[in-house]
């Protein structure tokens, strides 16, 4: 009988901003199916709950307290990787950061601080991680968009700007990489229960305008975009590379 595809098994992943949403769903889906976890997130002692948590139920983890849009923190995740694990088979870069204004309204160090954490910080970490991920020869890796960057929103040009150039980085780097045995993907979510936007979806009037524009008629449930998110991570999407599935209920599809 062929392996199972649908598992991940002995696999081993780095997921930034493990810990809350998107990201905790994420690390939840991968340790559930057999992997094991090195969750980069900042609060420090959320991040310690996080891990006892997973490790009460059996799972193999571990992680750092760090921000990645620091070049020093990001070069002790690597550090920590080679010494505990040595290999790395998934990268799952996760952590963003929005600032919703128009775009005139912006200062120079809102821009910064948004593309500094979606965008320049990931490519950092590909590049970091690239040796481990050829190394495995089955590496896999998953940036977290936004349907922000496949069309226009009300407001945040610059989140929309970095996760627009973070689907051509995941394009660029599935076609550099693929001859490595590595594929890139991305996925591209609508809003999601996450702490990120709950105050946003607690005012009933732009709730309304969301769910106007969502075929669905609902906001997802991280699980339910981690579990699309892990899919690109497993055997079972071994000849997937370079897409970008949006997760969003029909929103990006849909039109007058």
């Amino acid at each position: 009988m062929k392996k199972n595809k649908w598992t991940l098994e002995g696999a081993y992943a780095l997921v930034t901003g493990g810990t809350r949403g998107i990201g905790h769903a994420i690390a939840s889906e991968i340790l559930s199916l057999g992997g094991a976890v090195f969750v980069v997130a900042r609060d420090a002692d959320y991040l310690q709950q996080r891990l006892q948590e997973w490790e009460s139920s059996g799972y193999h983890v571990s992680g750092l307290a760090g921000d990645i849009v620091n070049q020093a923190d990001r070069k002790d995740i690597f550090r920590e990787i080679k010494s505990e694990w040595g290999s790395l088979d998934i990268l799952v870069n996760n952590v963003g950061t929005n600032i919703r204004k128009k775009a005139v309204d912006y200062t120079g160090e809102e821009y910064d601080q948004i593309l500094s954490t979606n965008l320049h910080s990931a490519f950092d970490i590909c590049q970091r991680a690239y040796p481990f991920l050829k190394q495995s020869k089955q590496g896999a890796v998953v940036n977290v968009l936004s349907v922000a960057g496949l069309t226009h929103l009300r407001t945040g040009a610059p989140y929309a700007m970095s996760k627009a150039a973070l689907l051509q980085l995941t394009k660029n780097l599935a076609v550099e990489w693929a001859g490595d045995g590595i594929r890139v993907n991305a996925i591209a979510p609508w809003y999601t229960k996450t702490p990120m936007v709950e105050h946003l979806l607690k005012d009933k009037s732009y709730l309304h305008d969301i769910l106007q524009r969502t075929p669905m008629k609902r906001i997802a449930d991280p699980e339910e975009v981690a579990s699309v998110a892990v899919f690109l991570c497993m055997p079972a999407s071994s000849y997937v590379t370079g897409e970008c599935i949006a997760v969003d209920g029909g929103f990006s599809v849909n039109s007058f």
